[in-house]
C-alpha cells in the first residue's frame, strides 16, 4: 500500500555482561536481522591473528608447518582491529602486509638449557605493539600457575627461533580470525497454562506433567499446589509437555508460542575482543552492509533514469 512505512526500530536490553560473555535481548525486529547479526559476529567482525611465520631455527619435535598452524590459532587482543587496514588494501606497503598500519611483528627465541622439559607458550611471544598481545586467560591467577597457551615443548639443547607477522582478517577467510567462541539466539517463548483444566488434575498428575519437561521450566507451588512457570527460557521447544498433556487427555492444558520479534542472544568470545565490543562491532559492520545495499539501490535507480549514460559514467 502506497505511503505505508514498514520501518522498525529494534531495541536491545542487556541482561548480563562479562569480559568474554554477554547475554541480551533483541526486540522489535525479525529473524533475518537476528541471524544476520549472529553470522556477522562469527565471521565478519575483524580481528588480528598471525598470518606469516618465518622460522629461523626449529630443532623441536614438531615440524615448521605444525608450529605455524598453532601460532595462527593463538587469539590476540584486537581492540584496534577495526581501525587497522587490511594488508591487501594497504597503500603504505603496496599490499605487502608488513607495515605498522596493517601488521604487527612478533618474535620468539627460546632454548632449553636444562634437563627439565621446557614449555614454550604464548607468553614467550614478544610483540612490537603493546596493544596486540596473546590473550591472557589467567583470570587473576599468578604467573606461576598460568603459563599461557602451549606452542611446543623442548628438551635439553632444542631451540626455537622465529619471526611472525600478524594481520587483520575476518572469520569468513579463516577461523583463526573469528572473535566468537559461540553465538546463539533463541526465540523468547510465551507459555500459557489453562488454570481451569489444571484444577481437574490430581497432585500426582501435576507432578508427572512437571517432570515431563527435560528442563526445569515448570514447578509446583508449595503453597497452593498449582503448576507454575519458573523459567520459560529453559524451554527448548521439545514439545514434551504438550505431548504429555495430550496423553493425559488434556490438549490445550499448556500452550507455548515463540515471540516472532523477540530473541535472546548468548555471546561468548575467544578473548580477542570483549563481548560487548564484539556486539558493537557487529552492529557497525551490519550498518556498513546496509549502506552498501542502499548505495546499490540508488545506482540502480540512476541507471533506470539515465539509461546507458548512467551505466557508462560508472564504467559499465
Amino acid at each position: 500500500m502506497d505511503g505505508v512505512s514498514y520501518q522498525r526500530f529494534p531495541r536491545i536490553k542487556i541482561r548480563e555482561v562479562k569480559p568474554d560473555y554477554m547475554k541480551f535481548e533483541l526486540r522489535d525486529t525479525d529473524s533475518s536481522i537476528a541471524n544476520a547479526l549472529r553470522r556477522i559476529m562469527i565471521a565478519e567482525v575483524p580481528t588480528i591473528a598471525i598470518d606469516l611465520v618465518e622460522i629461523e631455527v626449529n630443532s623441536s619435535v614438531l615440524n615448521d608447518e605444525f608450529i605455524s598452524h598453532r601460532l595462527g590459532l593463538i587469539p590476540l587482543t584486537s581492540e584496534r582491529a577495526m581501525s587497522m587496514r587490511f594488508s591487501r588494501d594497504c597503500d603504505a606497503c603496496d599490499g605487502d602486509g608488513q607495515c605498522e598500519y596493517c601488521s604487527v611483528e612478533f618474535y620468539l627465541r627460546v632454548k632449553c638449557l636444562s634437563d627439565q622439559t621446557l614449555d614454550v607458550t604464548s607468553k614467550d611471544l614478544l610483540s612490537s605493539d603493546h596493544t596486540v598481545v596473546p590473550v591472557d586467560y589467567s583470570d587473576g591467577l599468578d604467573n606461576a600457575t598460568n603459563k599461557g597457551i602451549i606452542i611446543v615443548k623442548l628438551r635439553r639443547g632444542q631451540e626455537l627461533r622465529l619471526r611472525a607477522i600478524a594481520r587483520k582478517g575476518i572469520g569468513k577467510d579463516h577461523a583463526k580470525w573469528s572473535p566468537a567462541a559461540t553465538v546463539t539466539f533463541m526465540y523468547e517463548p510465551e507459555i500459557y497454562i489453562n488454570e481451569d483444566m489444571m484444577e481437574s488434575l490430581t497432585l500426582e498428575e501435576k507432578q508427572e506433567l512437571v517432570d515431563s519437561s527435560p528442563t526445569k521450566v515448570f514447578a509446583i507451588d508449595p503453597e497452593n499446589k498449582q503448576v507454575i512457570v519458573v523459567d520459560p527460557e529453559a524451554y527448548t521447544y521439545d514439545d514434551e509437555v504438550l505431548k504429555k498433556a495430550e496423553a493425559m487427555g488434556k490438549p490445550g492444558l499448556v500452550e507455548i508460542h515463540a515471540k516472532e520479534d523477540s530473541f535472546i542472544f548468548t555471546v561468548e568470545t575467544t578473548g580477542a575482543v570483549k563481548a560487548s565490543q564484539l556486539v558493537l562491532n557487529a552492529i557497525e559492520v551490519l550498518k556498513q552492509k546496509l549502506d552498501a545495499v542502499r548505495l546499490s539501490d540508488d545506482t540502480v535507480e540512476a541507471d533506470d533514469q539515465f539509461g546507458e549514460l548512467g551505466a557508462h559514467m560508472r564504467g559499465g
